[in-house]
């Protein structure tokens, strides 16, 4: 990802416009582009600072704590669902959630889970394991 370009820039580009010149003649006077002395502007007249927004960074753990906090108020709901029903389906075991008044999605059951280490690989138990070669 591109590293912001300095507010110093940013402002005199946004005053050449503000002086009257067009955001084009600006852009090219400042050798910037276009959509971005476009951009400032109507930036600094919506927010009154041309200062770069943050960039990237990881949007899931900010809103993701409240989102786990959530999900982690019915922990003991989802896991005795689990429990007494060992291979219930992610699917199944959201419509049972549904039915008891709690929504959750099937990637937050599924990060619920692993936040656990809790594998939901179905195991049968009426096969020995292999004694020639390894199986999943």
């Amino acid at each position: 990802m591109g590293k912001a370009l300095s507010v110093d820039l940013r402002e005199r580009v946004v005053g050449a416009v503000q002086g009257g010149t067009s955001c084009r003649a600006a852009a090219a006077q400042f050798r910037v582009s276009v959509s971005s002395a476009i951009r400032w502007v109507a930036q600094a007249r919506l927010s009154g600072d041309a200062a770069p927004k943050p960039q990237g960074g990881d949007r899931r753990s900010a809103l993701g704590a409240r989102r786990s906090a959530r999900i982690e108020a019915h922990a003991a709901l989802i896991l005795g669902l689990q429990e007494k029903t060992c291979d219930i389906t992610l699917a199944e075991l959201r419509a049972a959630l549904a039915a008891q008044g709690v929504n959750v999605g099937i990637g937050s059951l599924w990060r619920f889970f692993a936040r656990r280490q809790i594998t939901r690989k179905k195991k049968s138990q009426h096969m020995p394991p292999s004694r020639t070669v390894l199986t999943s």
